[in-house]
């Protein structure tokens, strides 16, 4: 029986969840399959790997074939890279002591890049919040300011018209003054 490390899909519509699973190679994609190995949650950034490391590693040696994205997280995980090890270590090339330190330190290097896109993510989300704030203090102000400008426009037309309006009433005052004191 031919098997294979394959993703098994879940989840609404727009929104997938896989399951990481050994299967039959003949079985359908969301089929039986033999055992659930991990999960993959593709809709965080990064995306959200939890995958038993010793369980792919053994159903690796034993000869399962992954799937090319299947592949994928497990060489993001670090399993193909202990399988290559390993694999130097049944040749002669190192021993196996060695090959756990040239895998621990992968690993972190591995860890080091992925806490540096979270930071960088994080910083980029704050980064963003500010300028959007920034630019919304300015259009605030800007209205605010053309706001004030067209209350002063409408208090000097006011006083402009009521000028206007007391104007001919005091012309006819000071008449009536100067037609009384002669």
């Amino acid at each position: 029986m031919a098997t294979k490390i394959r993703l098994a899909r879940h989840g609404r519509k727009g929104r997938p969840f896989y399951h990481i699973v050994v299967a039959d190679s003949r079985a359908p994609r969301d089929g039986k399959y033999i055992e659930r190995i991990g999960s993959y949650n593709p809709n965080t950034n990064p995306a959200t790997i939890n995958l038993d490391f010793d369980k792919a590693l053994t159903w690796l040696n034993n000869g399962a074939l992954p799937t090319d994205t299947a592949k994928a997280i497990l060489s993001y995980e670090g399993v193909m890279m202990k399988k290559h090890l390993l694999g130097g270590v049944k040749k002669g090339a190192f021993d196996e002591a060695a090959a756990e330190v040239k895998f621990e330190a992968w690993k972190k290097e591995k860890e080091a890049k992925i806490n540096a896109k979270k930071e960088g993510l994080s910083t980029a989300a704050v980064d963003s919040a500010k300028a959007r704030l920034e630019a919304e203090m300015k259009v605030s102000a800007d209205r605010a300011e053309a706001i004030a400008k067209k209350a002063a426009d409408a208090a000097a037309e006011l006083a402009a018209a009521e000028a206007a309006k007391n104007a001919p009433e005091e012309a006819a005052n000071e008449e009536g003054t100067e037609s009384t004191e002669a």
